[in-house]
């Protein structure tokens, strides 16, 4: 496996002419002035970037020090109801972290740097234009009991994002001026910066844990899992709602004294308006076979535990695409078990949502 390097070191800027011509695309590209500038007809047609599997022994490397500047196209706002109420046009796809079961590479290509888009103005006023159509929330859900939920990085980390650029911290800054909504996204990435901003509670940041041997194996060039756990407590006294994600729950011999470990470790490493205010979601595996093959060529210890053939059933997501999760009968009671430990351990963690 590659070593993991720094997590960004950009070194080639794959430019659209629009992005260029925007004010922050402008401030993106002048973050890095000895870098060399591609320019690109399509953010989603970059040959030596998307779609070549021969890239896989350069995968890391490609993360590492390329990056992708665009305009966003398509500015709808989708409903999601599991996470969040709604799925927020995107400021960024793509990721400078390598997790050996991501869903991303599967639609973009499999290296898959991360993308930029530059016209944030246009994605913070489909925002606020989908809100307004919204009004009020009628009911509570799991979502939330009383705003609008929007997600903000679907296809990308936001921590992440927001070394390259300043998306993320004006749609931070938007849920603060705007009633009846917060923004929220999940992490792996510890980024300290986002501690001097002033989310005012607007903002949901969900710290994705998995026990930590796990994770060193799956969880390619993320923070550790321990130094995730230590940053809550500082991300909720900077005005943050803070939630987990207990993702992906990986079925191996011994998981479940695994995961009782983590549990019990998120437990000793937070404090009491932490735990005051603590969610969960719970998230089995899932995986693709295409996927399962490109591992095979820079991480095949990983899908020693990803690809489990005796455990797995084919499985169509919302999308088409066809992956593959553990068999529905035997995962339902992995489902309880999880669900089981974590009553136990963490009584105060209210479960919003398990599959």
């Amino acid at each position: 496996m590659p070593a993991p390097g720094p997590l960004i070191d950009i070194g080639r800027i794959y430019a659209e002419p629009a992005a260029l011509d925007l004010p922050r695309g402008r401030e993106i590209v002048a973050r890095w002035p000895d870098a060399t500038i591609v320019p690109v007809e399509s953010h989603w047609r970059i040959p030596e970037l998307h779609g070549d599997e021969a890239n896989v022994r350069r995968w890391v490397r490609i993360k590492r020090e390329a990056l992708v500047v665009g305009v966003k196209k398509t500015l709808t706002v989708r409903p999601n109801g599991r996470s969040a109420d709604f799925i927020a046009p995107s400021t960024a796809n793509g990721c400078a972290m390598a997790c050996a079961y991501c869903y991303v590479p599967r639609r973009k290509g499999y290296s898959n740097p991360i993308t930029v888009f530059a016209n944030v103005d246009r994605i913070a006023g489909a925002i606020v234009k989908h809100l307004r159509v919204q009004g009020p929330k009628p009911a509570p859900n799991q979502c939330d009991p009383h705003d609008w939920v929007y997600d903000l990085g679907e296809n990308s980390d936001c921590s992440a994002d927001a070394l390259l650029s300043d998306n993320v911290h004006d749609l931070v800054d938007l849920f603060t001026s705007v009633d009846g909504a917060k923004a929220s996204f999940a992490t792996k990435y510890v980024n300290r910066e986002l501690l001097g901003w002033e989310p005012q509670g607007r903002t949901r940041v969900r710290f994705s844990l998995m026990p930590a041997a796990m994770a060193k194996l799956t969880d390619v060039r993320t923070t550790p899992v321990a130094e995730r756990i230590a940053a809550i407590d500082d991300f909720v006294a900077a005005g943050y709602e803070v939630h987990v994600n207990f993702s992906p729950v990986i079925v191996e011999p011994g998981w479940q004294d695994a995961w009782r470990e983590l549990l019990r470790q998120l437990d000793a490493g937070i404090g009491a308006a932490a735990k005051a205010q603590l969610a969960c979601e719970v998230i089995l595996l899932t995986h693709n076979a295409a996927l399962h093959e490109v591992n095979l060529g820079w991480h095949p210890k990983a899908e020693e535990v990803l690809w489990r053939p005796e455990l797995q059933e084919p499985k169509r997501s919302e999308n088409g695409a066809v992956n593959v999760r553990y068999r529905a009968h035997e995962k339902r009671g992995y489902v309880q078990e999880l669900l089981a430990m974590i009553a136990e351990e963490l009584p105060y963690c209210r479960v919003r949502y398990a599959f």
